[in-house]
């Protein structure tokens, strides 16, 4: 990063930037413009911390040596902007400020001048004071000038840089696609933009774009890149906004292994370069099966140890009520060993069961293991023989809590899961600092909707089988894997992608499976079917959640942290009022009657 100006255009305001002046640099005459951060008076002399995005330098107004200079100065208030002219010098002995980068210097001022005054802004600017997120939102211009934001600004730009080179180097094209699009729902809501030109006809803005990214393989274009815009019409949470960052590619003859491996060095690099963190690839890779077994959840946090374990086996022939009914109904039993978590009063396990509740679990069993032997409310309805069977299972030992939950198997296991992370915080079991990266791969192609009786695509439309799994298309839609892939950051998903299916027979059977008729897939995804039909070669791609990965590389506990101007969870702007209302004459023009 460059701190010294030598540019005419910026010469007249600036010599150099308010973080870069040193020990090495007294002596010089210097001109610095920026914003007041703070204002003292110490014995007459003034001392103001000169602030731009670069950092802070003291700056001195001295009575004896700018006596007009100083006498301004008393006109100065915190966010004016000014440019000050003077002297590099030591700070005298014993007022070094070791915390701050130009701590060893001040800038003695001879002369000074106000480019703009400021209001009173409604909370200070500065990392320390708390205020209230709709306030922060409101002023966001004034949000930025604090050095969080203003560093989350700086990474996300090195990161982009970091991306565009990485892939330029390995062959990659940036190329725009459209934002004004077709509506496909096959997701999310899309947000819809009426035509004038073409009244009572809409455009999507894109949830991504994956149809044109494929055509581009299509065209030749064997390696694409793009950080996009994408915009979906959900409701929103701490990670998940309206309009979000994608950083998308698609490559042609490639497999998933050739992804993974060119993805692996780019998330390796960003994070060495930004962190100087070695992220060891290649990272572990879970099939899909195997997350939902041990860890609950298809975006397993690996960073500690505590596992689901399957207990059907144990109550096969229980006679206990409750379990027995589960398993009547196809449902199943499993558990989670919290060590050392028979020391919980009974207040605090109580509170578990309001986290499972939230999933859908309608109750939590739990036994702790005590000296003197198990205490339990259900103990009591075992077998001997299943208190052993159980006690090996779980691994019990004396001062272990074993919960469990029995319900149908996606309740359990995202119960679970989710108290496991709930546990997981509590317990402090996991290490805050620690980075740890995991593939999911080998997800099912397909789940079953039960209300709509059909088949979706657990993925998108587009997704590739495995080679092994194409004869199940028709026989076993619900055992066919795909070749699918998430990459997952301590239990967070920052990105995913897929192998593309690349011929229209392939394809059309696919559209089938999901109950979607030949005019129906003519009518939405004809275009892309006729460019299979022309040459279209084996593809695949990943996009990653720029937003998410921003928020987990800086450690901030929400998305809106690493945004510049991001909307509320509302889906609005605080800032700028939008979404709002428009003018009767806009809406005749789209022929469209105000409700």
């Amino acid at each position: 990063m460059s701190t010294q100006f030598s540019s005419s255009l910026t010469a007249a305001f600036r010599s150099h930037v308010c973080g870069a002046l040193r020990a090495e640099d007294v002596g010089k005459k210097v001109t610095l413009s920026g914003w007041v951060q703070n204002w003292r008076d110490h014995g007459g002399v003034i001392f103001i911390d000169l602030r731009d995005r670069y950092g802070l330098t003291q700056v001195v107004f001295n009575p004896e040596n700018a006596p007009a200079a100083h006498e301004l100065a008393h006109t100065l208030r915190s966010e004016f902007v000014i440019q000050v002219d003077g002297e590099v010098v030591n700070r005298p002995e014993g007022t070094v400020n070791a915390n701050m980068a130009t701590g060893e210097i001040e800038v003695l001022v001879a002369q000074f001048k106000v480019l703009n005054r400021a209001e009173t802004p409604p909370f200070s600017i500065d990392e320390t004071s708390e205020v209230g997120e709709n306030v922060r939102l409101q002023y966001r211009y004034l949000d930025l000038r604090r050095q969080p934001l203003q560093e989350a600004m700086v990474v996300r730009h090195r990161v982009t840089k970091i991306v565009r080179d990485y892939l330029d180097n390995h062959n990659f094209l940036e190329i725009e696609t459209p934002v004004l699009t077709k509506s496909t729902p096959e997701g999310a809501r899309d947000y819809l933009v009426p035509s004038r030109t073409n009244l009572g006809s809409f455009f999507a803005l894109p949830q991504s774009p994956q149809l044109f990214k494929q055509l581009l393989m299509v065209a030749g274009f064997d390696r694409y890149f793009q950080i996009v815009k994408c915009f979906r019409d959900e409701d929103l949470r701490a990670d998940r906004q309206p309009e979000f960052t994608q950083i998308d590619m698609e490559l042609a003859f490639v497999d998933q292994n050739d992804i993974i491996t060119l993805v692996e060095g780019m998330i390796a690099l960003i994070f060495k370069k930004i962190k100087d963190f070695d992220s060891a690839p290649p990272y572990p890779r879970i099939g899909y099966y195997d997350a939902i077994n041990k860890y609950g959840l298809d975006a397993p946090d690996i960073r500690f140890d505590m596992h689901l374990v399957d207990l059907n086996s144990v109550f096969t022939e229980t006679n206990f009520k409750v379990f027995r009914s589960v398993l009547d109904r196809k449902g199943i039993i499993k558990g989670l060993n919290l060590k050392g978590g028979a020391k919980l009063s009974r207040r605090e396990i109580d509170e578990l069961l309001e986290v499972v509740k939230i999933y859908g679990a309608k109750g939590l069993a739990w036994i702790k293991v005590n000296e003197d032997g198990w205490q339990s409310p259900i103990v009591k309805f075992f077998e001997e023989s299943e208190v052993t069977a159980l006690g090996q299972a779980m691994a019990a030992e004396v001062g272990d809590l074993l919960l469990f939950v029995a319900d149908k198997p996606e309740i359990t296991n995202e119960s679970l899961g989710r108290l496991r992370l709930h546990l997981g915080e509590k317990m402090g079991l996991i290490d805050a600092d620690k980075l740890a990266f995991c593939w999911v791969v080998d997800f099912p192609m397909f789940a079953w909707d039960e209300q709509e009786k059909r088949h979706t695509a657990i993925h998108h439309p587009f997704t590739a089988p495995l080679d092994e799994d194409l004869e199940k298309l028709e026989s076993d839609p619900l055992a066919v894997k795909a070749k699918a892939y998430d990459l997952v950051l301590n239990g967070v998903e920052v990105g995913g992608g897929s192998i593309r299916i690349h011929d229209a027979e392939t394809q059309a059977k696919v559209f089938s499976l999901l109950n979607i008729s030949d005019d129906e897939a003519q009518e939405k995804f004809g275009f892309l079917l006729d460019a299979l039909s022309f040459g279209a070669p084996p593809h695949g791609g990943i996009a990653f959640g720029l937003d998410r990965l921003m928020m987990l590389l800086l450690q901030r506990q929400s998305i809106r942290e690493v945004i510049a101007f991001p909307k509320t969870q509302k889906a609005t702007c605080l800032l700028s009022g939008a979404p709002n209302t428009v003018s009767p004459r806009q809406l005749r023009d789209l022929a469209i009657k105000k409700a």
